[in-house]
């Protein structure tokens, strides 16, 4: 069984979709010229199209911009696991939609004599770009699919549980007529089941503890999970351990409900597991978009407001003596460390007994402080973290590390939320408001749980508009 090629696969979708944008614009270009009716014979018409500069420039220009959308929409994202009718549906709508901002671009100054012509050469436009993608696309994905099923190519996996469930599902994958394409490197213990039978099939790898190591030592590209439906803890565990690494996680179905808003079908490849993703991240070309915005109304907040910035600035440094600003350092997408930046509201080593939350009637903060605090102005230095690509105008408010440990040993569901960029703001800071503990931080992890799961740009502009409103009935703390 060989091991798959990404960059190798990824490079012949690319090829392919180039190929299928060429032969399409060839087809339309003939067309356009041939009912023009300035020309007797396809030979002329051929002479024509290639001394025609227009034709060079769009078999060069247009499959460039396919592609580009094509990557926007996310069809490269996962070129072995696709099904042939999903993937219909998508090039259907990706063809339809980049059709026409085509028919915008080089269709209107066409010479038409009734307004149907515009609605023939659109479908003729479309038709061509939709068939030879499709069929392209179609033939690709028969040919991976039928060697994945043929046990050709194959997926480094880890089965996570020694006991009877897992037995019993690794005698199941292996008996299947059309293999998944799962190849099992060996199995971790869950729980401590028994795993001696377990060790005559697969290599005993260690406990699920050390499934970071396992997952970058061995190239794990799936996780198969297959322990009892009742062991929740352990899920958890399992889950916190690996939501950081770039694998596809598989579960059993009477787990399902367990993992809110993350199961996907896998039924393409005819095996009893669902699908765990744990990319809650919206399409590509919304992720896209997001970031636009947060660098366009970011920079524009910091220039409309830069008076505002220096009047808090004296403030600041007339409240008490210290620095103007205030930096912390706290986890961010995927755990990586970063330092935060705002206004200092408090007197200078006000955490000199270890970290402490701010609470109603805190007397480490100065009075102008306070005033920064209600107002919410002691967070407009984040504007840059959010410009410097650490934050984000929405997602869920970022913590330190020490505070990330201690609720993680509660919820250890909570270490989901670094799977997205924190925020300036989040959907639980609007709807729950701060927290002044751990236990309080743990009721707001809901209301951030629900936003990861339904990330949109709708979903961040109306937690923006929200925000506007939180901060003009001044109820900061």
């Amino acid at each position: 069984m060989k091991k798959m090629n990404k960059k190798r696969q990824t490079a012949i979708y690319v090829s392919l979709d180039i190929l299928a944008a060429v032969i399409s614009w060839f087809c339309f270009f003939f067309y356009r010229k041939y009912h023009e009716a300035f020309y007797q014979s396809s030979k002329e018409i051929l002479t024509v199209m290639f001394s025609d500069h227009k034709f060079y420039l769009g078999v060069t220009l247009i499959p460039l911009c396919w592609i580009i959308l094509y990557a926007i929409t996310g069809t490269y994202l996962s070129v072995y696991r696709k099904s042939r009718i999903k993937e219909l549906e998508f090039t259907l709508k990706n063809t339809f939609f980049g059709s026409i901002i085509l028919f915008f671009a080089i269709i209107l100054d066409d010479h038409i004599v009734d307004y149907t012509d515009y609605i023939r050469l659109f479908f003729v436009l479309f038709s061509l770009q939709f068939f030879t993608t499709s069929l392209f696309r179609f033939i690709l994905i028969t040919i991976t699919s039928n060697a994945i099923h043929a046990g050709k190519i194959g997926f480094n996996a880890v089965l996570v549980g020694g006991g009877k469930l897992a037995l019993d599902l690794y005698k199941v994958l292996e008996k299947q007529k059309q293999h998944s394409g799962t190849k099992f490197v060996g199995f971790v213990r869950a729980n401590g089941e028994d795993t001696q039978e377990m060790e005559t099939y697969l290599p005993f790898l260690g406990s699920y503890k050390d499934l970071s190591r396992i997952i970058k030592e061995k190239q794990i590209e799936e996780v198969v999970i297959a322990i009892d439906n009742r062991q929740n803890a352990t899920l958890e565990k399992i889950f916190s351990i690996i939501d950081m690494e770039n694998v596809l996680i598989k579960i059993l179905p009477k787990t399902e409900n367990y993992i809110l808003g993350t199961v996907k079908d896998t039924a393409i490849f005819n095996e009893p597991l669902i699908q765990i993703h744990l990319d809650f991240m919206p399409p590509l070309w919304q992720k896209i978009l997001k970031r636009i915005m947060d660098i366009v109304l970011s920079f524009i907040f910091i220039v409309l407001f830069s008076p505002l910035y220096l009047i808090l600035c004296i403030g600041v440094k007339r409240s008490s003596p210290g620095p103007i600003l205030f930096r912390q350092e706290r986890i961010g997408y995927k755990g990586k460390p970063f330092h935060i930046v705002k206004f200092r509201s408090m007197y200078v080593d006000a955490e000199k007994d270890g970290p402490q939350l701010s609470s109603e009637n805190d007397n480490r903060i100065t009075k102008f402080g306070r005033f920064m605090r209600r107002t919410h102005f002691d967070e407009l230095p984040q504007f840059f973290n959010v410009l410097k690509g650490d934050m984000s105008l929405v997602g869920p408010r970022p913590e330190r590390q020490y505070y990330i440990d201690k609720i993680t040993q509660v919820a250890p569901h909570y270490r989901l939320l670094l799977l997205t960029k924190p925020g300036l703001t989040s959907w639980g800071q609007v709807a729950y408001g701060y927290a002044e503990n751990v236990e309080q931080m743990l009721e707001r992890l809901r209301f951030d749980l629900v936003y990861i799961e339904n990330m949109s740009l709708l979903i961040d502009i109306k937690i923006l508009l929200y925000t506007v409103i939180a901060v003009l009935k001044l109820k900061g703390k």
